[in-house]
This record gives structure tokens, C-alpha cells and sequence, in this order.
């Protein structure tokens, strides 16, 4: 064996081929995953990385294409390179630093619009260093700069202090800008990104992480007799004090006016953590798991709002009316078919049509 060679270790080689047999075996999309997580793993420091956004979904603003995204602190973005050229500058332009500290972006590195530029500005045009969803390293702007950037531009044009290869940057501005006043700059990224619908998704678990809790409390009465002696009435059915078989219509009553008037998401919850059974009965009842500082006081205060409603009401009819002009559309929407036949069990009088 020469010098500088070495002794191939034992089960190298089948390792190394075990390696290659494994690698071969994965899939485009679980290769790109390990690539992007090793990529990610040699960066140091606190980087954010983006949730929403693609290279093939930019921001259409009149002509101009500009690569955002959204980054996991909820940080809206714009590329440096598409930000400086929607405005019509060279995509790799310097950053200047104002006394060394505090970045300028090459934008508004003008003696002309300095004094357009106030410190919070200036907070506002610092760089961002985020990961891309490729796994790379990207550069960007707050998505807010670029409304500021082309407001600064106008108010130099219309001061008269902008030099000749200004002009056009400020005509960019202006064609930005009107854009930009159709619809606000978050919107835009959001809806070019995707993110609205992850938006929508954290809105919702917010909503049901304050309503609705997975384990139930133990069962305690919720609706007063009032509450059943005035539904009875508007609909002119017989109310027996003290009964607690209901008229089987009443269980779509509640569903609509009272369950269905908490936050759109909430009686989808409700529904799936207190499924019917095989008898088409519910173990328990709705309200055992709301929570008690959110969901059940929500439910009171509804409660509470259609007893008014239905004192004033001489009928169903009239009842409706009242109820839409309180809740308004739009409002979660079900579908309420009350069965003759069910609504007419247990009752001597018979009932008006209850419909919705």
C-alpha cells in the first residue's frame, strides 16, 4: 500500500452502498426535504423562515411582478431584488448604512429625499434575512416599505426637488401606488401567497380554543323554563310546566337561533366533539362543552336575547322579523325544516308553519 492510502475500513463500501440503495429509494419530494432541512441546518442564528409564498405567485401590481411572501412571525415580505425593480432600479443595488448603523436601502439613498425620511422609516427599510421555502437564504423588505417608499417619491416629485433620472422612479411610484390603493399591501401578499387561508385556519382555532374545550363539564341547566314557555307560545304549542320532554321541533329551534349564532366554526365543534349516536341521540348536550369564561357566556347572552325577542313577538312570523333585524346577515345560515308531524307530538292545539 502506497504512501497517503488508506485501508478501506470494514463494511465501508456496503455501507456506502446501503446509503445509495436508501437514497434511491425516496421519493423527488422527500429528497428536496432532506435537502432543504440540511441546507437549513448549516445556517446559525435566529432566521425566519417562510410559510406562504412562491417564486411562481408574485404580487401583480400594473407591469411589475414582486416575489413576497409570508414569514412564520406573520412578517409580509417582498424580495430586495423585485423591490428595487418594480421601481425601476437595478435589483442588486448597495444598501448604505446611515452613520454605520442604521441601513438605508439603495431606493432611498438620495440627498433629495432625505428629508422625506424620518426614523421610523428608517426602522421600517431594515433588511430581513428569512429562509426561502427552497431552503435558501432570501433577502426582503416589510412588505409596508413599499407604499412608503413610492409616497416619499411623489411628495419629492410634486417639491420639485428630484434630479432627471429620478423622474422615472417616481413615474413608477405612481402607477404602484394607485395600485396599491385598490386593496392594502397585507391583503395583496395574502391572497398572492396563500396565506388568507392559513390566516383563516389560526382564526378559527383561536375562536375554538376560547369556546369550546375538548373535555365536558358536568351537565347544568342552560336554558331557563322561560326560554321553552315562549317558544311554545310564538308557535302555539301547549307548555306543561315542569315537563321535561320537548317538543322534538325545539331541538332545531336552539340549533339555529341560539347555537348557530356563535362564531362561524363553533357548532361544527360542538357537533363533532358530541356526535349522534345509532338511536340519532346525543350523549350530551352542547353546552357541557363550551368554556365556561367564553363559550358559556356567549351562550347566556344569546339566550338571554331571543327570551326578549319572543316577549315582544305575538308570533313566529313576527318573531323571525325581530330576530333578523337583531342578527343580521351575514350570519351562519342552517337550515331549519321543522316536520308538521314531529312539531304536532304532545300538543293538543295545532301548531302554525314553522319555517325559516
Amino acid at each position: 500500500m502506497g504512501e497517503g492510502e488508506h485501508e478501506e475500513q470494514p463494511g465501508a463500501k456496503g455501507r456506502a452502498k446501503g446509503g445509495q440503495a436508501r437514497a434511491a429509494r425516496l421519493s423527488p419530494a422527500e429528497r428536496s426535504e432532506i435537502a432543504r432541512r440540511a441546507a437549513g441546518s448549516r445556517w446559525h442564528g435566529d432566521v425566519s423562515e417562510a410559510v406562504s409564498g412562491s417564486p411562481d405567485q408574485p404580487l401583480r401590481i400594473g407591469d411589475a411582478e414582486i416575489e413576497c411572501y409570508v414569514l412564520d412571525d406573520g412578517t409580509r415580505v417582498l424580495t430586495q431584488a423585485s423591490f428595487l425593480r418594480a421601481l425601476g432600479r437595478h435589483p442588486k443595488a448597495n444598501t448604505r448604512r446611515e452613520g454605520g448603523d442604521t441601513p438605508i436601502p439603495p431606493i432611498l439613498q438620495s440627498k433629495a429625499l432625505s428629508t422625506f425620511i424620518t426614523d421610523d422609516i428608517l426602522d421600517k427599510a431594515r433588511p430581513i434575512t428569512f429562509r426561502s421555502p427552497a431552503g435558501g437564504r432570501a433577502y426582503g423588505y416589510n412588505a409596508e416599505l413599499l407604499p412608503v417608499v413610492c409616497e416619499i417619491y411623489l411628495k419629492a416629485r410634486d417639491e420639485g426637488v428630484l434630479d432627471r433620472q429620478q423622474e422615472h422612479v417616481a413615474e413608477r411610484a405612481e402607477i404602484l401606488i394607485r395600485g396599491l390603493a385598490r386593496v392594502g399591501i397585507i391583503a395583496l401578499v395574502d391572497e398572492a401567497t396563500g396565506y388568507q387561508e392559513v390566516r383563516a385556519r389560526q382564526e378559527l382555532q383561536a375562536i375554538l380554543e376560547a369556546y369550546v374545550q375538548e373535555q365536558f363539564r358536568p351537565w347544568l341547566r342552560a336554558f331557563p323554563d322561560e326560554f321553552f314557555r315562549q317558544t311554545y307560545r310564538i308557535h302555539g304549542w301547549e307548555f306543561k310546566p315542569g315537563q321535561t320532554r320537548r317538543n322534538p321541533a325545539v331541538g332545531k329551534l336552539i340549533k339555529h337561533y341560539i347555537y348557530g349564532q356563535l362564531p362561524q366554526g363553533v357548532l361544527a365543534e360542538l357537533e363533532r366533539l358530541n356526535p349522534r349516536n345509532e338511536k340519532w341521540n346525543r350523549p350530551r348536550k352542547h353546552h357541557q362543552y363550551l368554556t365556561e369564561s367564553t363559550g358559556n357566556v356567549h351562550l347566556d347572552r344569546q339566550i338571554n336575547a331571543v327570551i326578549t325577542l319572543m316577549k315582544i313577538s305575538r308570533s313566529r312570523p313576527e318573531f323571525d322579523e325581530y330576530f333578523e333585524r337583531a342578527f343580521p346577515p351575514p350570519q351562519q345560515k342552517l337550515p331549519l325544516e321543522i316536520d308538521v308531524y314531529e312539531a304536532t307530538k304532545g300538543s293538543t292545539k295545532k301548531p302554525a308553519r314553522a319555517s325559516s
